[in-house]
C-alpha cells in the first residue's frame, strides 16, 4: 500500500505517540516500532580549515516523516558530492524521528462496507516515524569554505522541494581555532 500524502501528518496539533522501551516492554505505549529509514546522519569529511557554517532551520512548527528527511538528505548530499567532492564539506542531520505515526487502514473496492468496521476501533497501526520540529530548530548544518556557499544554497533548495514546510538558511562565519 502506498504512502498517504504528507499533509495528513505534518501538523503538530496531534498528541505525540513515542513511548517505546526495549528493556521494559510493559511500560511501552508503542508495541511495535516501525523500522527507521534514516541511517546516516554525518556526511562529508571533518576538516579544521572550514570557515563557514550554513544552518537550515524550520520557519514554523512542523512534523516531517522520516522518508522525506531521508530524501532531502540524499538530495543535498548528492548535489554537494558532485559539485564539491567529498572533501569539500561536512554535513550533519540534527533531528531524529522519534514520533510514531498511526494509520487506520481502509478497504476500498466493491463490497468493502461488508468487510470493514469503519471508524469503530479506529486507533490504527504504527506505519512510519516522524520528527517533530519546532520553529527555529536547526535541521541541517553544513560546514564549508566561504567560496562554496552558492553551491550549498542550491543543494538546500533542492532538499526543500523534497520536504514539507518552509526553511530558513543562515550563513555564519566560524572563528579560527586558537591552538
Amino acid at each position: 500500500m502506498g504512502l498517504r500524502p504528507a499533509h495528513t501528518c505534518r501538523d503538530l496539533n496531534k498528541t505525540p505517540w513515542s513511548r517505546f522501551s526495549k528493556k521494559k516492554p510493559k511500560k511501552s505505549f508503542v508495541k511495535s516500532m516501525p523500522h527507521a529509514t534514516l541511517h546516516v546522519y554525518n556526511m562529508g569529511t571533518v576538516k579544521a580549515d572550514y570557515d563557514t557554517l550554513v544552518e537550515v532551520s524550520a520557519a514554523a512548527d512542523i512534523q516531517i516523516r522520516d522518508n522525506s528527511l531521508e530524501s532531502g538528505r540524499q538530495a543535498i548530499n548528492r548535489h554537494l558530492e558532485k559539485a564539491l567532492t567529498v572533501g569539500g564539506f561536512q554535513m550533519k542531520l540534527l533531528v531524529y524521528p522519534h514520533n510514531v505515526i498511526r494509520e487506520n487502514k481502509m478497504i476500498t473496492g466493491a463490497g468493502a462496507d461488508r468487510l470493514q468496521k469503519g471508524m469503530r476501533k479506529s486507533f490504527g497501526r504504527a506505519t512510519s516515524r516522524a520528527a517533530r520540529i519546532r520553529q527555529g530548530q536547526i535541521v541541517f548544518t553544513v560546514r564549508c569554505r566561504k567560496a562554496n556557499i552558492p553551491v550549498i544554497k542550491e543543494g538546500v533548495k533542492r532538499a526543500q522541494l523534497k520536504m514539507p514546510g518552509k526553511f530558513v538558511i543562515e550563513v555564519k562565519s566560524l572563528a579560527p581555532k586558537a591552538s
